[in-house]
């Protein structure tokens, strides 16, 4: 018996551990992985413990790696290959239980502001990438040399950006050319003027200029990969969606324009924007421990439905799977509070029970102010949302119209009531509904739920029951009793 949210019994001695990636050659590990970048981090710094953080696919070079950096610099390596969420984020919890006084990231990463202060050097890759091809196929795809045009790429990368835009520059005048925000070095000054930080990059603009006006010319991908990179997905989504916008594979030069592709996944955007406005239980999923503000932002997100009119539940499950959302059918829909790329990873095959929907897409859904006047941008990392951020909303008072204006669901039809709570400085006194007749009741969506299924659970029934002699019941486990047959 197989459905979607069960396996048949032998899966479990059929399931592998992992795709194992292929093992770097032994000579190619110092270029590979930048060691004598990585040892003179670790050397400046002094440390004597350090963490070194690998993805699923590089975690067969990791022992090699590991005994080379300490025979160069004398320190004790820990290996975290386990991330409780994503491994483009920093395991900084999983350092300081390792002791480490600083740590190492391989891979691709999202390039969040760790919840704590620790040293972090980040490993990209060098991709190899055919210059002369790249360029053929951006002078094919941009035609015009005045137009704007941003250089993008995956990070691995990025080390050749500058090295195109040199073959480019002669001809193109307005070409701009980004590059991963990574953390700057201790004791550096940041560059005057300060350069634009978005979508995990950043973007040296003129004064006067800003992103909205160019296009944009990505470096990276695969053509034998049918999944959107999660990077790629942050880029299309948060792009203007009236510049054109070009991927381009390293290898082979080949060129698609993405704005189809990009048109999708706005609408699938707004799909999830209306199954949140009808959604009236709403899972809210811990994604991440070790992204800075995460606790602000789980406190906002709570805000936003309370506000809303809707019941909101905290749920710590790790990463998030098809079975485990399944145990909570009560809940409409979930938000998933994670990194950029976490909120934006493919999902498995056959999906989830309820859609999963990214911070930003509540935020539009629950809150009527948004988005401000001039602005409709999509934002992918939920700081964004928060106090400080030049894209924060803030809530509209009580008394506001905008609480009260008719609004109709593109989904089912109907008219949407008005919330039937109203934002508040005091969170305790939300959960308790006032009667005319000075009669307080409590509302619980899960009560409700509960109420409109045909089992309940067991019931005692203490002294209704009449004696009978025990009898054998069925033989077996729960996926396949033994008088099931083989149906």
């Amino acid at each position: 018996m197989e459905s979607t949210f069960s396996s048949p019994a032998e899966a479990a001695l059929q399931r592998e551990a992992g795709a194992p990636g292929l093992l770097t050659p032994p000579e190619d590990l110092d270029s590979v992985y930048e060691l004598e970048r990585v040892a003179g981090f670790v050397r400046d710094l002094g440390c004597q413990q350090v963490a070194l953080q690998f993805p699923d696919q590089l975690l067969g070079d990791a022992g090699a790696v590991a005994a080379r950096l300490e025979g160069t610099t004398g320190s004790k390596m820990f290996i975290l290959g386990d991330t409780a969420y994503g491994s483009c984020c920093v395991d900084v919890l999983g350092a300081e239980q390792a002791g480490a006084q600083a740590l190492v990231h391989f891979g691709p990463a999202c390039l969040s502001p760790p919840a704590r202060p620790l040293p972090v050097a980040f490993v990209l890759g060098q991709r190899p990438v055919h210059l002369e091809l790249c360029a053929k196929a951006f002078e094919a795809e941009n035609p015009d040399p005045k137009a704007p045009v941003v250089l993008l790429s995956e990070p691995a990368c990025a080390h050749a950006l500058e090295a195109l835009a040199t073959l480019l520059r002669p001809r193109y005048l307005d070409l701009l050319v980004s590059s991963p925000a990574l953390p700057l070095p201790v004791g550096s000054c940041s560059p005057e003027p300060e350069p634009l930080e978005r979508f995990g990059r950043r973007f040296p603009l003129a004064p006067g200029r800003c992103l909205e006006e160019y296009g944009a010319f990505y470096v990276g991908g695969s053509e034998a990969s049918a999944d959107l990179d999660p990077d790629l997905s942050r880029l299309l989504l948060g792009w203007a969606p009236g510049q054109p916008f070009f991927t381009c594979c390293p290898d082979t030069g080949q060129t698609q324009d993405e704005g189809v592709r990009a048109g999708r996944l706005r609408a699938r955007r707004h799909y999830l924007v209306e199954r949140a406005r009808d959604a009236r239980v709403v899972g809210l999923l811990a994604g991440t421990l070790g992204v800075a503000r995460h606790r602000e932002a789980l406190t906002h997100l709570r805000n936003l439905t309370r506000a809303a009119g809707k019941r909101s539940y905290v749920l710590a499950l790790g990463r998030p799977t098809p079975p485990k959302l399944a145990n909570f059918p009560e809940v409409d829909v979930f938000v998933l509070l994670a990194c950029p790329l976490g909120a934006l990873a493919p999902q498995p095959p056959g999906g989830f029970f309820r859609p999963i929907l990214a911070p930003c897409e509540l935020e539009a859904a629950c809150n009527p102010a948004w988005p401000p006047s001039g602005l409709a941008p999509y934002l992918t990392h939920y700081a964004d949302l928060l106090p400080g951020s030049p894209f924060h909303v803030p809530l509209p008072p009580p008394d506001s119209e905008l609480w009260d204006t008719p609004d109709v669901s593109l989904i089912t039809g109907e008219l949407r009531p008005p919330p039937a709570w109203k934002p508040s400085n005091d969170p305790g006194c939300l959960d308790l509904n006032l009667r005319p007749q000075l009669e307080l009741a409590e509302s619980s969506p899960a009560a409700l739920f509960l109420s409109s299924r045909s089992w309940r659970g067991l019931e005692p029934r203490l002294g209704q029951t009449t004696v009978t002699g025990a009898v054998s019941g069925r033989r077996g486990i729960a996926i396949a009793y033994e008088d099931e047959g083989n149906s």
